[in-house]
């Protein structure tokens, strides 16, 4: 896979609790959706239900920076 920058990262609207959360597709974590989210799990990403982006996964971070660069070693 490859290395994700902030420009890969998709802002949503916030959580409940006002946490700002962010989607990235699957395919920047791992070619199959079942094995990107068990990986995703390990650092807070949940699958993301909802039909205007298909395949994503959620993340709820205040540094992108760091949501990043733990994206890319989940990819390696």
């Amino acid at each position: 896979m490859s290395n994700v920058t902030e420009q890969d990262l998709t802002r949503i609207n916030n959580d409940i609790n006002g946490n700002p959360r962010y989607v990235v597709h699957f395919l920047m974590i791992n070619n199959d959706y079942a094995t990107a989210c068990k990986k995703a799990n390990k650092i807070g990403g949940r699958k993301y239900h909802n039909k205007s982006y298909g395949g994503g996964i959620v993340f709820q971070s205040y540094n992108t920076r760091t949501l990043c660069e733990d994206i890319s070693k989940l990819s390696a």
